[in-house]
């Protein structure tokens, strides 16, 4: 390996600045003019082709990545605990890997923790420091249970008033 080859690795190890990153090509530039000519390229211009056809899916798609990603930070490092988002997002996006938030369909971190709390997945607790969560998957599940029993119930209940209104 020549000594050229070896400092441009050493370079690529570390992240580099969103700006310069091509979230459909999966391509880290280091600077504006290597993204300049990344976009004029003619494989970015076949990816560009693919998205015009299916917008939807491919957001659909990098959304639930960027979801399961997260949550899976969030369950692995901070279960059971209330942890500020954006020290589970600056965890999240420490990993070169990552899918970056704008290429989803959610514009801000809030937005997405928001959705994320409607959904039942999380608790989320606004206060003047931020937005803080606290993922308690064990929640989710009583919710779910909770919601299962009911409508079993609910079923029961129906069969006895079609036996009580047929006598």
């Amino acid at each position: 390996m020549s000594t050229k080859s070896v400092a441009k690795q050493l370079k690529s190890k570390g992240l580099q600045r969103l700006r310069w990153y091509c979230q459909l090509c999966e391509k880290q530039c280091r600077d504006e003019n290597g993204f300049k000519c990344h976009c004029s390229s003619p494989a970015h211009l076949r990816q560009l082709a693919v998205f015009a056809q299916n917008q939807r899916s491919v957001l659909d798609r990098f959304s639930e990545q960027f979801k399961a990603a997260f949550l899976s930070e969030l369950s692995l490092n901070y279960r059971n605990s209330r942890v500020s988002v954006n020290k589970v997002y600056n965890d999240y996006i420490a990993n070169k890997q990552h899918i970056h938030m704008n290429a989803t369909r959610w514009t801000t971190l809030t937005e997405f923790v928001r959705s994320i709390a409607s959904e039942g997945i999380c608790m989320v607790e606004e206060t003047n420091k931020g937005l803080f969560v606290t993922y308690a998957p064990e929640s989710k599940l009583s919710l779910a249970n909770t919601n299962k029993r009911i409508a079993q119930e609910d079923v029961i209940n129906r069969k006895e008033n079609k036996v009580v209104d047929t006598k």
